[in-house]
């Protein structure tokens, strides 16, 4: 993803998203703040293991931020992944840099033809598909009065049916290469309300209430369905928004290999009994008044 940019109204950043989408930001987390390099403890992120030993993933916004440190995780874990975007230059970089286990394929989420290509490609290049991550996501800055009827648009199609359009593409190969998994990357903000956030928390209540509704339809097929639900996570969308740490009681924000670790567990099948359930990785978030003073870590 490219670096964050902010418009004039509606400060949109992206965490990949469709095709012709201006205001695009960056995915890979920046430089963390020193008060935040401290709070992480120093150690490996993903440890190489065999816990994803005979799965294949579809990531969608996977070029850099969560997505990337979804696919490394996955990666690491046994899993071969096809990493999607719109940004190829990113996303074939990382795919090289994973070796033959990643390829990559630019998808725009908005597209259903698309969506076919890419799960055709997925199968041809792995042999199969059974877990599908839903990452891609936008977000516009704007209260209701300012924001306007074509952001909406485009954060509803990127955010909420860019995921309905993935599950429709990926279930028949789901169901033929199951035991599988999906995955959808809702946010805090499909759990509580955020001023200025109209759309984007429309979408990911949304996303929400997807999951619950295709875990009911298709756990007769062994296919699991679940939310992750991040709190505020150390990549561009949170440019201009640091204080958002002020809220959490860890009083820290997120880095990406945590919400990556959580994911790797939904793939894998130590989840086996989980489906249409929220995963909440947020620091406390949700929990209630934070207080003023940081915990100890």
């Amino acid at each position: 993803m490219a670096t964050n940019t902010t418009s004039s109204q509606t400060g949109t950043r992206s965490r990949s998203s469709a095709a012709g989408t201006t205001k695009a930001a960056g995915s890979a987390a920046g430089t963390a703040p020193a008060t935040t390099r401290s709070a992480t403890k120093e150690i490996e992120a993903h440890p190489n293991g065999l816990r994803l030993t005979g799965k294949v993933a579809l990531i969608t916004g996977g070029a850099r931020g969560m997505g990337a440190s979804f696919a490394k995780a996955m990666v690491d874990q046994g899993a071969s992944v096809m990493i999607t975007d719109v940004r190829d230059d990113a996303g074939n970089q990382l795919a090289r840099s994973l070796g033959k286990n990643a390829a990559y394929r630019r998808l725009d989420v908005t597209n259903r033809d698309d969506w076919k290509a890419a799960v055709k490609e997925t199968i041809h290049q792995f042999g199969k598909l059974n877990v599908l991550v839903n990452n891609a996501g936008i977000v516009n800055f704007a209260p209701i009065d300012e924001n306007d009827p074509e952001n909406w648009d485009h954060t509803i199609a990127v955010d909420l049916t860019g995921s309905y359009n993935g599950i429709k593409a990926s279930v028949e190969a789901l169901k033929r290469y199951a035991p599988s998994s999906i995955i959808n990357i809702s946010s805090t903000a499909g759990m509580r309300g955020y001023r200025s956030l109209t759309a984007y928390s429309a979408a990911k209540f949304g996303l929400r209430g997807l999951t619950k509704s295709v875990a009911l339809d298709l756990a007769a097929m062994k296919i699991r369905c679940n939310s992750v639900h991040p709190g505020p996570t150390n990549t561009p969308m949170l440019a201009g928004h640091e204080d958002a740490k002020d809220q959490v009681a860890m009083k820290r924000v997120g880095q990406p290999y945590e919400i990556a670790n959580l994911v790797v567990f939904l793939a894998s099948d130590e989840s086996s009994f989980s489906t249409g359930s929220e995963f909440v990785a947020d620091g406390g978030e949700l929990a209630g008044l934070a207080p003023s003073s940081p915990v100890e870590n």
